[in-house]
């Protein structure tokens, strides 16, 4: 009786998860296409390996990487360099954002050379770093908090002047200074523009891992893509991209769900028109 009562709540569940989240289904359903016709198009059309590999062979060779000691050492050094410069780069770009969003004069004096910063590509800037600092992990830091630092402080500063005119008035109503004005006011509204800067610095901050990983590292998944590259390890190499996707992914995963925990008064518009 057990086991035929399961099956009808087994499918009654999968039904509510099909209507309650069809876009999971849909996800799946269409990584399931993408990686059955990719696979397909390999094999009928004899695709050489070193150009592109068939999903299969990354998944094996992803699997004997999991294995390997060696690649999941060059896995926590990217990973690693990857939360120390976004850290680095969050940390500056929050308070260099709440300075000047509080001082107008400080943003039209300091905002235009940070954007002209800012316009200098990364890739350029990375081997001075390398030079300043070496081939170690604290390059590799200092060029992902380059990357990640702008999003943080760019939303920081908009959030900041986001804040309802009527609440600022209140405020000044009831004889707040300009410090209580920002703890108990500006923080809080500035706080979803602010996670929104975060969610693309931690995503930006695996980018610029790598990318300081190419110019010149001894360890790292950037350091094992330009090794298999040279031994034209095709299947290895999209291995680990498959690894950094990965990654990125459970950050931004990890990123969202700390802020619907701080910021548990902005739901999201489909579930404001459900309630309604």
């Amino acid at each position: 009786m057990d086991d035929v009562r399961t099956v009808p709540n087994t499918s009654r569940r999968f039904v509510d998860i099909l209507h309650e989240r069809p876009e999971v289904i849909l996800s799946i359903l269409l990584f399931i296409v993408l990686i059955g016709g990719w696979e397909l198009v390999v094999r009928v059309f004899d695709v050489p390996k070193i150009i592109v590999p068939a999903p299969s062979a990354v998944i094996v060779s992803l699997i004997d990487g999991l294995r390997s000691p060696n690649f999941l050492y060059h896995f926590w050094v990217t990973f690693f360099e990857t939360m120390v410069g976004f850290g680095l780069g969050a940390s500056i770009g929050l308070l260099l954002g709440g300075i000047i969003g509080q001082f107008p004069l400080l943003e039209r004096t300091l905002y235009p050379y940070v954007v002209a910063f800012q316009t200098i590509p990364k890739v350029a800037v990375a081997p001075i770093i390398v030079i300043w600092f070496g081939y170690g992990i604290s390059s590799k830091v200092v060029i992902t908090a380059t990357i990640a630092f702008f999003p943080v402080l760019a939303n920081t500063i908009v959030g900041l002047r986001a804040t309802p005119l009527d609440q600022l008035e209140l405020l000044v109503a009831y004889t707040a200074n300009r410090w209580q004005t920002f703890w108990k006011v500006k923080v809080p509204q500035a706080l979803p523009y602010i996670f929104v800067g975060l969610d693309v610095a931690i995503v930006l901050a695996v980018i610029g891992a790598i990318v300081g990983e190419f110019v010149g590292a001894q360890a790292g998944l950037g350091y094992l893509i330009m090794q298999r590259n040279f031994s034209m390890d095709m299947a290895g190499t999209f291995a680990i991209l498959v690894v950094l996707s990965i990654m990125g992914m459970a950050l931004h995963g990890i990123m969202q769900m700390i802020q619907r925990r701080i910021v548990f008064w902005m739901e999201p518009a489909e579930d404001r028109v459900m309630g309604a």
